[in-house]
């Protein structure tokens, strides 16, 4: 690693976090391979059953967001990890970071939102942990929550599966999230309000994989760093080429007008309630129509297709018709996300 510190870009899921992944934490606590790096772990052997396994932490500032908070984004966010590996989300724990001074209002209504939220996925709190810091060691509130889900299937969507041909689709307008955090902490007058897109989407993962089994081969969700790093990321994993069509994809108009006005790409702002699927292509137009059929899937495309065996290259069709390569998100463009 070419920094000697921790900077704010080693949290954005771009370049420097995979830096930091590959280069450091990896190597040291896992070795897990490129291609096994994905959304949830998979474990086997254990159990007479198939486990997923996931972890993840939300530091998001504000705490509190046009739509939603930090608290169902935990939640959320974690569900759909467990979901992106093809698995039955069962059970959470939540562990809090409190600091000192952060109002008792604020705290519960967090929680009644986390509660709300893991009912309307399906799933059980079950366990936690909550400890307090200093005012001023904290930031109002942290919190970090695990999940563990079941397979009830022999499918095995990964990162490392995508093949030259498939479709690629996604359920609906990008960026909604990042705008919406963004406008709230800098206070931006955007007038129209952009809300997050925080959602659990474990339901419209097993709509899909009930309907289109083995031809489902990737599942995504596009979260820190976008749409353009999540695919960058399949790209590498799979060893493919994936094209994206520019006029295809769904972005809002609220949202397109504010990354115009503020220099920022929707490609590249993080979204917590979409997800990418890539499909045998043979499927692509039912899956679409599956999709759209979904809580969270009316504006459902297909935004590209995966081209060619490669070294991992992520290129885009514009609008008049020239190639534009797509590359992880090389700073951090927006911190504290998620």
């Amino acid at each position: 690693m070419k920094d000697d510190i921790i900077l704010l870009g080693h949290g954005s899921g771009g370049k420097l976090s995979h830096q930091l992944l590959d280069e450091l934490i990896i190597p040291i606590l896992s070795q897990v391979a490129q291609s096994e790096q994905n959304d949830a772990a998979v474990l086997e052997g254990i159990t007479g059953e198939r486990i997923a396994f996931t972890t993840d932490s939300f530091v998001v500032d504000p705490i509190f967001f046009p739509g939603g908070n930090i608290g169902d984004l935990a939640i959320n966010g974690t569900v759909n990890d467990l979901a992106m590996s093809g698995a039955r989300p069962l059970a959470l724990s939540v562990a809090l970071i409190l600091e000192e001074g952060l109002k008792l209002a604020e705290l519960r209504e967090i929680l009644e939102s986390m509660k709300r939220a893991a009912d309307k996925a399906g799933v059980k709190i079950v366990t936690g942990d909550t400890k307090v810091v200093p005012r001023g060691k904290g930031d109002k509130i942290f919190i970090n929550t695990s999940g563990i889900g079941l397979f009830d299937h022999d499918l095995r969507p990964a990162g490392s599966a995508a093949r030259p041909g498939d479709k690629v689709l996604i359920n609906g307008s990008i960026g909604e999230h990042g705008m919406a955090v963004l406008a709230s902490r800098e206070g931006l007058d955007l007038h129209s309000e952009i809300a997050t897109d925080s959602a659990p989407l474990n339901a419209m993962v097993a709509k899909l994989l009930a309907a289109h089994g083995a031809a489902i081969h990737v599942l995504r969700d596009p979260t820190r760093g976008g749409v353009a790093t999540t695919l960058k990321e399949i790209a590498l994993q799979s060893g493919v080429d994936i094209c994206l069509a520019e006029e295809s994809l769904p972005v809002n108009a609220a949202v397109a007008g504010a990354c115009a006005i503020l220099g920022l790409d929707p490609l590249f702002v993080a979204n917590e309630g979409k997800l990418l699927v890539i499909v045998a292509p043979e499927e692509a137009d039912s899956a679409l129509a599956t999709l759209q059929g979904c809580e969270y899937g009316e504006q459902s495309a297909i935004i590209g297709e995966v081209t060619a065996v490669s070294a991992g290259r992520v290129m885009m069709r514009t609008a008049i018709g020239g190639l534009r390569a797509i590359e992880m998100l090389a700073g951090e463009q927006l911190p504290r996300i998620c």
